[in-house]
């Protein structure tokens, strides 16, 4: 896990630019804290950032191989998990190889197979090779869009970075944000390919994008299909615990410690579980973190999405499993410290608007820092097996939009009420979301004879795995990475992606509860609490004192009239939350000024153009 960064310029001799390309690269330290490397020749310039994760003194970048044509030169982030496999092969076809990195095999796959190498991998990755051979720049992202990778098109070539602030570090880059971008922002809809800043575009998941003289072009080498299952109950079941195994075991490789995050939920205490076992037969124990916060188990308040605390439902894991186990236990001071909040803006580059749950899981992954570089996540596992709650709504079944924002809408409310009118009648959010669902549902297709209600519940597993899943993915990516974290996500493989999406809703759910092949799947190692436990999602603070921590911050920021927040945010909503006296319990009031924080914090930080006309 790295970061990466680069330039392609075809109409100069980019080895005069070692300033701009440091700058470029150092945007990337938190992504790479171990060692840093750049490389140039004639028109390319990479730069790289590294995390050392498997053969420590051997992987360093950029990486380069000399042929007879011309030279290759690759900055790679990520993890290929079947590297060993594939260094087998490309051995048996002539290949020699001077490292144990994965990063070697990667590229001496592209020497063999070209951008084709993209299918044989198995993993999370983003990575660049410049082809000395033909003067062209290939960019290649995994299936499911783990890894990050922006790219800004320039007059005479490419800017691309793992994070849009590597490309804003070359002046090419303008620090724009139109009200397309803005829109973006505002809604959990994640369209593939857009950048926000403006100018900025996103390599999309199981996409290679190529640069050369001629131009920018693009090739899908995956997309999520829709083909029939044959298997019954029995058998889908044994094959999703044997895929998990497989999956665990290759991602526990790593010559650096690694660990597991544990919520208690199902997701997450299958994994867990999963890999204790796993490690047990070696002779180890797998080490566990969880997030808590103040007071939170003892106090807590059921309401709609969440019925129960974490902390027991992880420590009867813990003792199941026999993990080394450790709470992180957050207070609100420490969730509402404005540091945090510039850290994690700065980690985004966007205000984003995740509040209190982008906080806790910056200082979740500081202290796991401490102990573990590497972590294995339990994200994805309920966009992959139907876990949340809007796959068992009826609204948001029917309804003509994404789903998650019907139950959205109703158990969180609008955070974007704290705008001003003026500029949310020129967003037309309403709008934009229709106009992306029309474009998202448009390219899904249904088998022969599918029925209507599971061709809608197929329509539904798409748009979570290819729209919701890459926000939660980028805000883990982003959260663990500023503080040099890699976080693998076991459920992201897409062999078993692809398995579970084309079992039909009926055996998702052959139970009538959620993630029923999940459940049935890891029952021999989960605990009989968390295997009858309601799906809850992650987990936020309820305490009061970060409400008002929110309203003291908020009316700081008023007292600064002129600042350039108020073109956005409308003063007197603000001041009149900022100004009650009663405990604020409105998830959209107490949304509302952990967006205006954040959007103040942005542009103090980033000093953006924004174009709202």
């Amino acid at each position: 896990m790295c970061g990466i960064t680069g330039w392609v310029s075809f109409d100069r001799d980019l080895t005069t630019e070692a300033t701009t390309l440091h700058a470029m690269t150092e945007t990337m330290a938190c992504r790479g804290p171990d060692d840093r490397g750049t490389w140039t020749q004639g028109p390319a310039a990479l730069g790289h950032r590294r995390l050392a994760i498997i053969d420590l003194p051997g992987g360093r970048q950029p990486m380069s191989l000399d042929t007879p044509e011309g030279t290759l030169a690759m900055v790679y982030s990520g993890e290929a998990y079947n590297f060993t496999e594939l260094r087998r092969e490309l051995e048996g076809r002539g290949h020699r190889f001077t490292t144990d990195s994965d990063t070697e095999v990667v590229l001496h796959g592209y020497l063999e197979w070209g951008d084709a190498v993209a299918e044989r991998l198995n993993g999370m990755y983003a990575f660049a090779v410049w082809d000395g051979r033909r003067d062209k720049l290939v960019m290649i992202r995994d299936r499911m869009g783990i890894k990050p990778f922006y790219y800004y098109p320039t007059a005479d070539g490419v800017l691309f970075g793992s994070e849009p602030k590597a490309i804003l570090a070359n002046p090419l880059a303008r620090r724009r944000v139109t009200l397309d971008g803005l829109r973006e922002l505002l809604v959990m809809i994640k369209t593939p390919g857009h950048g926000i800043w403006d100018g900025m575009r996103e390599v999309e998941p199981g996409t290679v994008v190529t640069v050369d003289r001629s131009g920018l072009s693009t090739r899908v080498y995956w997309r999520l299909e829709t083909r029939a299952h044959t298997d019954d109950r029995d058998t889908t079941i044994t094959t999703v615990r044997s895929l998990l195994d497989d999956i665990v075991r290759r991602q526990l490789v790593a010559d650096v410690p690694r660990c597991t995050l544990l919520s208690g939920g199902l997701d997450s205490s299958a994994m867990t579980a999963i890999a204790a076992r796993q490690l047990a037969a070696q002779g180890e124990r797998v080490r566990s973190f969880a997030v808590d916060f103040v007071g939170q188990t003892d106090n807590f308040i059921a309401d709609e999405l969440r019925g129960t605390p974490d902390t027991p439902f992880v420590h009867d894991v813990a003792k199941l499993a026999d993990t080394d186990h450790q709470d992180i236990v957050l207070d609100p001071e420490s969730l509402a410290d404005p540091a945090v909040r510039e850290r994690v803006i700065r980690a985004r580059d966007l205000p984003v608007g995740f509040g209190d749950m982008d906080a806790s899981l910056l200082l979740l992954f500081r202290a796991i820092r401490e102990k573990s570089t590497v972590a294995l996540s339990g994200e994805s596992a309920d966009e992959v097996f139907g876990g949340y709650l809007q796959f068992f709504d009826e609204e948001a079944r029917r309804a003509d939009t994404f789903p998650w924002l019907v139950r959205f809408g109703r158990d969180f409310g609008d955070d974007s009420d704290v705008l001003r009118s003026d500029v949310t009648k020129s967003l037309d959010l309403e709008g934009y979301i229709a106009d992306g669902y029309r474009t998202a549902v448009a390219g899904i297709d249904r088998l022969d004879g599918e029925s209507d209600f599971e061709y809608r519940m197929r329509q539904i597993s798409h748009l979570h795995l290819t729209r919701f899943v890459r926000i939660l993915l980028d805000r883990k990516d982003r959260m663990s990475m500023a503080v040099g974290l890699e976080v693998r996500v076991p459920f992201c493989d897409h062999r078993l992606v692809e398995y579970v999406y084309n079992a039909p809703w009926a055996l998702k759910s052959f139970d009538g509860r959620e993630k029923s092949l999940l459940r049935e799947a890891a029952a021999d190692v989960l605990p009989r609490s968390v295997y009858d436990r309601v799906k809850s999602p992650y987990p936020s603070t309820q305490d009061p004192q970060y409400a008002r921590a929110l309203q003291g911050q908020v009316k700081d920021l008023l007292s600064r009239p002129s600042h350039r927040v108020f073109d956005l945010v409308d003063r007197d909503r603000l001041r009149t939350a900022a100004e009650r006296e009663a405990p604020i319990s409105s998830q959209a009031e107490r949304r509302g000024l952990e967006r205006a924080l954040d959007l103040a914090q942005w542009l103090d930080a980033y000093s953006p153009e924004v174009n709202l006309s």
